[in-house]
């Protein structure tokens, strides 16, 4: 009985670089199949990062690929939506240093993913929000030579970034994303996310915009402001409760700089 290589050389073939279970049982019956992927996995042919979806590795992988080459077929397998953001966008868009983690949002809880040198880090996020955020206007594609995976856009990197701040690094990575990222936003489209998100998240944008001197795209952002009701801090990580006043955005910078 032949075993699984007619397989990974059918799926090496048609430019992938995985497989799944249901895949497999084309070639193997059930009690086969399962000795054989065990016998793959121990031969470190193959990795196993969630229940059925399997990765063919080569030699250079040190225990997975890149997961940008297999992101995608992952979380179209599992069924759950997803971008790519945070520091790893902010990284992509070129306005940070690669992280150690990989971070997705993803439209329901998943457990941190530890494979070869890669972790993946998965924020959840309210499936009604996420729906509402993540429309493909404010996505873009990372291209790899497996395929495509879904990326947050500049702009949707900022709001994403401001909202999760103890995610990207904290206040001064986040100032630092919106000085280098913040002029190649388009203002219409932060006006767009801010009128779905918390206003927060919009206002804290709008500061750290208006401090590096990205006068149009802070001012997309003034009509939030404006009808806010409460005052926030800039940062509610720091621990800090006093700071200066901005009556513009409405929050206590609460920030030393």
């Amino acid at each position: 009985m032949p075993g699984l290589d007619p397989l990974l050389a059918r799926q090496r073939s048609r430019g992938r670089i995985w497989f799944t279970r249901e895949d497999a049982l084309e070639f193997l019956p059930p009690p086969a199949l399962t000795a054989a992927l065990g016998k793959l996995i121990r031969k470190g042919a193959i990795a196993n990062p969630r229940q059925g979806f399997y990765l063919i590795l080569s030699p250079q992988d040190k225990g997975a690929p890149d997961p940008k080459r297999w992101i995608h077929a992952l979380m179209q397998h599992q069924g759950i939506d997803y971008r790519i953001s945070l520091l790893t966008a902010a990284h992509l868009h070129g306005a940070a240093e690669e992280p150690k983690s990989f971070q997705l949002i993803a439209a329901r809880p998943l457990r941190e993913l530890t494979l070869g040198d890669h972790r993946l880090e998965f924020i959840p996020l309210k499936e009604s929000s996420f729906k509402r955020s993540n429309r493909a206007e404010w996505l873009t594609e990372l291209k790899s030579d497996t395929g495509a995976a879904k990326l947050a856009g500049i702009e949707l990197t900022l709001f994403d970034c401001a909202r999760w701040l103890h995610k990207a690094g904290g206040m001064s990575q986040v100032a630092q994303i919106a000085r280098t990222l913040g002029a190649k936003a388009r203002p219409a489209r932060l006006a767009a996310l801010a009128r779905i998100g918390e206003s927060a998240d919009a206002r804290r944008l709008g500061y750290l915009l208006e401090l590096a001197g990205h006068e149009p795209q802070a001012k997309a952002l003034d009509a939030i402001a404006q009808r806010a009701k409460t005052t926030k801090l800039l940062d509610p990580t720091s621990g800090l409760e006093q700071g200066e006043l901005s009556g513009r955005w409405k929050i206590t910078v609460n920030w030393p700089k």
